[in-house]
């Protein structure tokens, strides 16, 4: 069915198994919510939203950005582009996975529906920013970072400042990943007049401030877990991710970024799920304790 291939296409075109990327963060802000496991409404209604979020804000940057993936040699091939979907189609794609975003809030408590618009503000404006600042990376990493705060008003139906800190990191984790993303477009970036970090810096410099917004990372994991009185098991997911981004840093430079691969990004996603499962554990361990 015409459909169902579409749909296909669409979901490949937006790499819809990164949904993971940000989906063990927001896990974690909704068991340090709830203090250990959330109910299983509360659950599939986060990962509905998590998943509805980010499927409409990659589809509608698909958008944005037709006619600078169609412009970009190493873009061109994208479905958009290529012509193998129509815009119509993902607009409507757009518009149903934002609705099930906004019902899935609604399930949640009043506070998150009514929150829901300026979440899907953000994560749909994101897409614009490279057309009038560098710093669009810190808007994306933003745009992934509410995840964790999300969930914790989807969980208490309020806001706690302590959870801030995790927003803070998965803001500079991505935007570290982003500026090293935006190094394979240096060129075309140049020649098309966007902008990025690696245009103004240069490539050398764009690695160093990525390393930067990564140790930054690393610093507001530390506090979280010490804000939040976690233990050991949460500092050795600290140490973990520190580990693997030091890994990964050492394979790239400005002499070469042929490493700049899938496989490269998708260990991004092992590391959100490293830290959720620690920070899970030690979570699980206490409850089970002061049973």
């Amino acid at each position: 069915m015409p459909l169902l291939k579409n749909l296909r296409i669409t979901l490949e075109m937006i790499k819809w198994e990164h949904s993971i990327f940000a989906l063990p963060f927001a896990l974690c802000g909704a068991m340090l919510a709830a203090g250990g496991i959330p109910t299983a409404h509360q659950l599939i209604w986060i990962i509905v939203a998590m998943v509805a979020a980010r499927s409409a804000a990659m589809s509608f940057n698909r958008l944005a950005d037709a006619s600078i993936d169609a412009a970009n040699p190493r873009t061109q091939a994208r479905a958009l582009p290529a012509g193998v979907l129509t815009l119509k189609f993902v607009r409507n794609f757009v518009l149903i996975a934002s609705a099930i975003f906004v019902f899935a809030a609604w399930q949640l408590n009043r506070l998150a529906f009514l929150l829901s618009p300026v979440a899907l503000a953000i994560l749909l404006l994101y897409s614009y920013t490279k057309r009038w600042t560098r710093w669009s990376h810190l808007v994306l990493g933003f745009a992934l970072g509410i995840a964790p705060a999300a969930a914790w008003i989807a969980i208490r139906g309020s806001l706690d400042a302590r959870i801030l800190l995790l927003t803070a990191a998965v803001t500079f984790w991505v935007a570290g990943f982003d500026v090293l993303y935006a190094c394979q477009d240096y060129d075309f970036d140049q020649r098309a007049g966007l902008h990025s970090l690696p245009r103004y810096c240069g490539i050398g410099n764009a690695l160093w401030i990525a390393r930067l917004f990564h140790l930054s990372m690393l610093f507001l994991l530390a506090a979280l877990v010490w804000v939040f009185n976690l233990g050991v098991l949460a500092f050795i997911g600290v140490a973990a991710v520190l580990t693997l981004l030091a890994y990964e840093h050492s394979l790239i430079s400005k002499d070469d970024l042929s490493k700049l691969n899938a496989a490269f990004f998708t260990m991004n996603g092992i590391i959100s799920v490293i830290f959720f499962v620690f920070i899970a554990l030690d979570l699980l361990i206490r409850h089970s304790v002061t049973m």
